[in-house]
């Protein structure tokens, strides 16, 4: 039964928040250390693409556009959340709120297309790479990118558009940031249609890019077995962080979307807490830590911008 009848609330209010006490300190210290990490990382490979000339190709320039997400998706949530976490009151303006859905639904949404592009890149790369370079243009790369981004923007900002038309009879958001559907289970009205489109919306936009990127990996390992075992080490390579970070992103996809599954009131509050943060805190780390660790170009840069800066300030 919903506690208050406002059709149209200027706030909201986050009711998962609690009163830590003397752990609060240690809880805003790791958060903002997970935070600092997060941009220290991600800006060290966008500066290392963008500065070194040997860097100026199509996967490259996808890694960092997949950093520089990370970096947006990470600002919509995290000043935010750590101000929450030491303030004593929970609530949340109207347009601040809808901003916040805006900026997470978006950052979900280029993450899941640059890595679905990024997939098509490596395919072309490995399984037809006499026409590689035709084929991937520069024009060609900018136009992927801007589909990618610009689909779940005009897709994301239909569904708020609905989500901010509807009648509300409450504004507590059992979550700790805004979603859509969260705003949308508040609502007078019966919200079964737009929840079952929502939901098919949701599954197609994954399962297509994740079949997509499996059909391609799938190429790319047949070709693989006809090659030499310097061929497959080196499509490997190159592949795996790719892998990597793909599955890590879905999975984390995965757990949040489940939320809108269930009625959350029923839920554990750290089964809440663990499946809404991990899709914002893991993919920002796992991104940059991957592809610096694993891709030898990326990791021979920044070793040879450390090897500079010693020349220049030396101990």
């Amino acid at each position: 039964m919903k506690r208050s009848y406002n059709l149209t609330p200027s706030y909201f209010i986050f009711t998962l928040f609690s009163d830590y006490g003397s752990l609060r300190s240690l809880f805003f210290s790791l958060c903002l250390l997970i935070y600092m990490t997060i941009i220290s990382a991600n800006v060290v490979i966008i500066l290392t693409v963008c500065l070194d000339k040997s860097l100026h190709q199509p996967m490259y320039i996808f890694i960092c556009c997949l950093c520089l997400n990370s970096l947006y998706g990470s600002a919509g949530f995290f000043p935010r959340f750590l101000m929450d976490i030491l303030s004593d009151t929970h609530f949340i303006s109207r347009p601040f709120c809808f901003t916040q859905m805006y900026v997470i639904h978006t950052y979900k949404g280029n993450e899941l297309n640059i890595l679905t592009v990024m997939a098509y890149d490596r395919f072309v790369a490995i399984c037809q790479p006499l026409h590689y370079h035709s084929k991937m243009t520069f024009r060609k790369v900018l136009s992927l990118l801007i589909f990618a981004v610009l689909y779940p923007v005009c897709i994301t900002a239909h569904f708020l558009y609905l989500a901010s038309t509807l009648p509300l009879c409450g504004n507590e958001l059992h979550r700790l940031f805004c979603t859509n559907w969260s705003v949308i289970q508040l609502s007078c009205l019966d919200t079964t249609v737009i929840g079952k489109t929502g939901q098919c919306f949701a599954v197609t936009s994954i399962f297509i890019p994740l079949f997509f990127v499996l059909y391609t990996y799938l190429r790319i390992l047949l070709v693989c077995r006809k090659g030499s075992s310097e061929f497959r080490g080196k499509a490997l390579q190159t592949c795996l962080p790719h892998i990597v970070t793909f599955v890590n992103f879905c999975i984390s996809i995965f757990c949040e979307a489940s939320l809108s599954l269930y009625k959350v009131d029923e839920l554990n509050t750290l089964v809440i807490v663990i499946l809404s943060l991990e899709c914002l805190i893991i993919p920002p780390i796992n991104n940059p830590l991957v592809y610096g660790l694993k891709l030898p170009q990326i990791r021979g840069a920044i070793s040879g911008f450390l090897k500079i800066h010693k020349v220049v300030f030396p101990a």
